[in-house]
C-alpha cells in the first residue's frame, strides 16, 4: 500500500555476530560422543583398561554449560535494555515449544523401545508367535517374563557356551525394581520420588500463580520448594542406583531389561538436574536481581513449562517401567 510507512511495523532487534552457536555445536558433539563411550565402555570394555570417555565427557559438558551461561545471560541483558520485540518474545515462546516436542519424540523412542522389546522382541525370543519359530536354535531353555530377570544367555550356560552374538556378558539381576507388593510400599523408592516430583509440580504452578499476581514474596518462597523437591528427587534417584547396583544386581549389562531402565530412568534424572539447575536460576534471577513481571516473565514460564514436561514424563515411566 502506497501511504503505508515504516512506523506500521514493530521493530526487531537483530543481535550481533557470535560464536556462540559454534561453540554450543562442537561442545555438545564432544559431550554426546564421550556419553556413548561411556554407555560403550561400561557394557563392552575391559574393566582393567583405562579410557578417556570420562574426561571427553565432562569437558565437553562444561564447555557446552559454559556456553549456554554465556548466551542467556546476553539474551537476558538484551531483554531487560528493553531491545527485544513482542515478535522476538514470541518467537522465544515458540522455540521453547518446538524444543520440548523435541524431548517427546526422544523419550518417545525410548518407550517405543520398550513397547518392543515386552511384547515382540522378548515373546520371539521366547519361542511364541512366527518371529519365535527358529529362537529355540539359540536360546533353547530360555523362558520369557518381564522383568527378564534370565537373559538369553544365562539361559544357554553364559556367554561362551552362545552360538553366535558373542557381545559381551549379559547377566540377569537378582532382583528387581517392580512394585514390591502393598506390605512393603512405604520403603520402596519409586513411589516416594513420584510424590515429590508430583507435589513439585504443585509448587511450580503456585509459584506461578504468584508472579502473576504481583507477588514475589510468594512466587519466591514456592518456587524454592520446587528447586528444593527436584533435589531431593535426584538423590532419591542415587539411593535407588546404588540399591539397584549393590542390592539387586542391576546393572546397564543386566539385559534388555537393565538396559532399558537404565537408559529411560537415566536420561531422566539428567533432565531433571536440568530442569531443577533451570529453576534454580529463575529464583536466583527473581530473589537475587529482582528480575521478571507479571507481564514480562519468559525465563520462569519455559522453565516451569519442561519442568511440567519432566514430570508427566516420570509419570509414563513410573507405569510402565515399575508398574505394568
Amino acid at each position: 500500500m502506497s501511504g503505508q510507512s515504516n512506523t506500521d511495523y514493530e521493530a526487531y532487534y537483530v543481535p550481533e555476530k557470535s560464536r556462540l552457536a559454534i561453540w554450543a555445536s562442537l561442545s555438545l558433539f564432544t559431550t554426546l560422543f564421550g556419553g556413548a563411550s561411556v554407555l560403550n565402555d561400561k557394557t563392552f570394555g575391559d574393566p582393567g583398561v583405562a579410557t578417556n570417555s570420562w574426561f571427553i565427557f565432562i569437558v565437553g559438558l562444561v564447555i557446552f554449560l559454559g556456553t549456554m551461561f554465556a548466551w542467556f545471560r546476553t539474551t537476558i541483558i538484551e531483554n531487560r535494555a528493553g531491545m527485544n520485540s513482542g515478535q522476538l518474545k514470541h518467537s522465544y515462546a515458540i522455540g521453547m515449544q518446538w524444543f520440548i516436542f523435541s524431548e517427546v519424540m526422544f523419550f518417545a523412542a525410548f518407550f517405543g523401545a520398550l513397547w518392543y522389546v515386552r511384547n515382540l522382541a522378548g515373546p520371539w525370543l521366547g519361542g511364541e508367535g512366527d518371529g519365535g519359530r527358529f529362537s529355540y536354535l539359540l536360546w533353547e531353555s530360555f523362558s520369557y517374563e518381564w522383568p527378564m530377570m534370565q537373559t538369553p544367555q544365562d539361559a544357554v550356560g553364559g556367554a561362551g557356551a552362545q552360538i553366535m552374538a558373542n557381545n559381551g556378558v549379559m547377566t540377569g539381576p537378582e532382583k528387581n525394581l517392580s512394585f514390591p507388593g502393598w506390605a512393603n510400599v512405604l520403603h520402596w523408592l519409586p513411589m516416594w520420588n513420584t510424590i515429590i516430583l508430583m507435589s513439585s509440580s504443585v509448587t511450580a504452578h503456585i509459584a506461578h500463580l504468584g508472579l502473576l499476581a504481583g507477588n514475589r514474596k510468594k512466587q519466591n518462597l514456592w518456587l524454592g520448594i520446587t528447586v528444593t523437591l527436584g533435589f531431593i528427587f535426584v538423590y532419591l534417584q542415587y539411593l535407588e542406583y546404588h540399591e539397584a547396583y549393590v542390592e539387586y544386581g542391576l546393572y546397564l549389562s543386566s539385559g534388555i531389561y537393565g538396559s532399558t531402565f537404565f537408559m529411560l530412568t537415566g536420561f531422566h534424572g539428567f533432565h531433571v538436574c536440568l530442569g531443577a539447575f533451570m529453576l534454580l536460576v529463575q529464583w536466583l534471577r527473581s530473589a537475587k536481581g529482582g528480575h521478571f513481571t507479571p507481564e514480562d516473565h519468559f525465563g520462569f514460564e519455559a522453565s516451569s513449562w519442561y519442568w511440567h514436561f519432566v514430570d508427566v514424563v516420570w509419570v509414563g515411566l513410573f507405569l510402565f517401567v515399575y508398574i505394568i
